[in-house]
């Protein structure tokens, strides 16, 4: 029956799984940010057709105020205008403002994209197929020509088709590595490709799970890499401890039925276990209004539930079926007992030195852990797109123009007062003296608006300007006016040399300005929008929910497993060691990444300034479940071996000694997983399986190994306070 219903679901989700990649989605949302409303004003209250757009990037090309340059730039627009999904364009052609004439040649398109057409992830392939030809054909005439499309759309889709490449490429790289690790664990074949089908099938059937739930609900694509990434770790991770226990119990004369019941009884209840602290982890990043967080807390969540249930149910039925056939391919011969007397023999030593292991395991761990405290969590400065994609390269021709700054523009939505409107003379006034306010600011290297396109047709005088803007073009009134008249967009382009930090606080202090004073008119009010805000909203999304995030996640730790132990010491144990996990992981990528300690051997030229805002909040949910695995692990030994009947000293040896070996292998799995995401392109993923890597190592050795087992000796017969007797065994 259980063969059955697991391959009912393998029939139900497979299928499922290769879909995800097109059911998920590649657009960033915040929800509830000033940055998504503002998106959605220009979209609903403005129709605005630049609402949701692209930068066309000339490099290469002639200037656009020359003959040449401008034939080159009239037949790239006549080439967008028949594309798929392309609402309009703006370039020199439509305006001449000197901003569309890169230093020393080159020029840029705003590409208006209509999402009711289809995803921008999607209308981006045939558009850039489109550039290519045309730069084909246009390079006889302009051989240094490139056309390459950059901005928030392309920048995410760029980010998603370079994440998943190095997924993909990580798994091809894992598998053969963990085959290996088990191999040399196992010493026979059979027994250790149990443990990688076991972990691949998670992953499949979580993807499938993922991909039928984007079909309700919106997911991004980072719910792929956590879900490929989690699945192999944990699904490995916790077939391993069933196959062990299993082989264990063969090695003691029972059958093959016998040995899986028995391996189903003891390993079952130690992975739901532990399994739940690594679910109440994503659960909590539920907490967090960010589209990208959520959709790893599902993709976290479902791989999570697999992989308990194929370790608890469809494990045991495999290996009372394979019986000895487990030993099957058997390459060397390796001795259990062996390998269980020398943890045998570390733990004695630790039982016997407690203090002593405390005094030599714990001053490196905190003095590493100390330096969390300099974690900077912001959205690093510079280039930290991977240089190959065509949206990095389209940034570097910008900069090569001098017209860096357009790439972040800012699109300020100014509300006018109920009575006012825009085109009266009174929101006319109101929007010039609000417009030279903002243009004063030493940061802002320009200001866009409708006054500026028709700055050609008026004289300046407020009469004039107002006119010419009654008899604007639609396309430029909808890209600046609120249909009702309500409201008007001002553009930002902030100067060059400002980077990623300095334009969210531009961003932050636009925000807590006094719109009405400066503007003169009581009621106008602002909001932020473009990509410095989008990144200024993320950074504020993650900052402000984190501490909730951790809190909930040790309170309910906390007490899952006082009610897993029956036991007070034990949970307060457990959560400390792993908030020194973590703190460790988070030290370790301050050395690395912040301060550049070996950075070059992860592929980057040099330290970056900040740690993407999200990586703690994953890193923290991902490492403070996944440690709690081998602290569940080696605690739920030592209580049988304590109900067998061993003194409590005795049993803290004998847990070790029974675990260790499980403990180590599984991390060495782990380890090779998180570090072949290190090797990818993608800064983030190289940050978090980085992270992920450093805790594993350092929880299965030191605090596991060391610092574990002597504090459960310090606390002798208390540790199992108030569910038994604080009396010895």
């Amino acid at each position: 029956m259980v063969a059955a219903a697991w391959l009912f679901a393998a029939a139900l989700l497979l299928p499922q799984a290769p879909r995800v990649q097109d059911r998920l989605l590649v657009q960033a949302r915040i929800f509830g940010s000033e940055s998504s409303a503002v998106e959605q004003a220009l979209e609903r209250r403005f129709a605005s057709p630049f609402a949701v757009g692209a930068l066309l990037v000339l490099g290469g090309a002639p200037a656009p105020d020359r003959p040449e340059g401008r034939a080159l730039l009239e037949e790239t627009v006549a080439a967008l205008g028949g594309a798929r999904g392309v609402r309009q364009t703006l370039s020199y052609l439509d305006h001449r403002d000197p901003l569309f004439v890169g230093q020393g040649g080159g020029t840029f398109v705003v590409v208006g994209l209509d999402p009711e057409v289809d995803r921008v992830d999607r209308l981006l392939p045939s558009l850039r197929a489109t550039c290519a030809a045309l730069e084909e054909r246009l390079r006889p005439g302009a051989p240094r020509l490139t056309l390459r499309f950059t901005g928030e759309g392309p920048i995410n889709y760029d980010i998603w088709r370079s994440s998943a490449d190095d997924v993909a490429r990580a798994e091809r790289r894992t598998l053969p590595i963990t085959l290996a690790l088990l191999i040399a664990a196992f010493g026979a074949v059979v027994a250790a490709l149990l443990p990688v089908v076991s972990g691949a099938l998670a992953v499949a059937l979580a993807l499938g799970l993922v991909s039928l739930v984007a079909t309700r609900l919106p997911l991004s694509i980072l719910a792929v890499n956590v879900t490929s990434m989690l699945g192999l770790a944990l699904g490995i991770d916790y077939a391993l401890l069933t196959v062990s226990r299993f082989r264990e119990a063969r090695a003691a004369g029972e059958d093959p039925g016998a040995a899986a019941r028995s391996a189903q009884r003891r390993a079952g209840a130690t992975i739901a276990l532990s399994g739940l602290p690594v679910a109440i982890g994503f659960l909590a990043l539920l907490l967090v209004p960010l589209h990208e967080l959520r959709s790893a807390a599902a993709g976290g969540l479902l791989v999570t539930l697999v992989s308990v249930l194929l370790a608890a149910t469809l494990l045991p039925v495999l290996l009372a079926w394979l019986g000895p056939r487990l030993e099957a391919g058997r390459l060397f011969r390796r001795d259990a007992d062996a390998q269980c007397a020398r943890y045998r023999r570390w733990a004695a030593f630790v039982v016997a030195r407690p203090v002593l292991v405390l005094a030599v395991t714990l001053p490196p761990l905190l003095l590493l852990a100390a330096e969390s405290r300099r974690l900077s969590p912001s959205i690093p400065r510079g280039s930290w797109l991977p240089a190959e994609t065509e949206s990095a390269r389209a940034e570097q021709d910008l900069v090569a123009m001098g017209r860096r700054g357009v790439l972040y523009s800012l699109r300020v939505v100014v509300s006018l007062p109920d009575e006012v409107q825009a085109l009266s003379l009174e929101g006319w006034e109101a929007s010039r003296r609000l417009e030279s306010a903002l243009a004063a600011d030493p940061r802002v290297a320009d200001v866009r608006s409708l006054r500026s396109l028709l700055a050609d047709r008026a004289a300046g005088e407020t009469k004039d300007e107002l006119a010419a803007a009654a008899l604007a073009p639609a396309a430029a009134k909808r890209t600046f006016l609120a249909e009702e008249g309500d409201a008007f967009l001002l553009e930002l382009v902030p100067r060059d040399d400002l980077d990623g930090q300095q334009q969210i606080a531009l961003v932050r202090e636009l925000r807590r300005v006094d719109a009405a004073r400066l503007a003169g008119l009581a009621g106008v009010r602002l909001q932020v929008g473009g990509l410095p805000a989008f990144n200024a909203d993320y950074e504020a999304a993650v900052a402000g929910r984190l501490s909730g995030v951790v809190a909930a996640v040790v309170l309910a730790t906390l007490v899952a497993l006082f009610v897993g132990f029956r036991s007070l010491l034990v949970p307060l144990k457990a959560v400390v060691l792993n908030l020194l996990s973590v703190a460790a992981a988070f030290g370790a990528l301050v050395l690395v990444f912040q301060d550049g300690c070996g950075v070059r051997l992860l592929g980057l030229a040099g330290p970056v300034d900040g740690v993407f805002p999200i990586v703690p909040a994953l890193v923290f949910c991902s490492v403070f479940g996944l440690s709690m695995d081998y602290e569940v692990f080696l605690v739920a030994r030592v209580r049988e071996e304590r109900s067998a009947g061993r003194r409590e000293t005795d049993a803290i040896v004998e847990g070790v000694a029974r675990t260790g070996p499980v403990i180590t292998s599984a991390a060495a799995v782990m380890i090779a997983v998180f570090a072949s995401f290190m090797l990818g392109g993608f800064v983030l993923m190289k940050m978090l399986g980085f992270a992920l890597a450093v805790a594993v190592l350092l929880d299965a050795t030191l605090i596991r190994l060391a610092i574990g087992p002597a504090l459960l000796q310090l606390a002798g017969r208390y540790n199992w306070w108030p569910g038994e007797p604080a009396r010895e065994r």
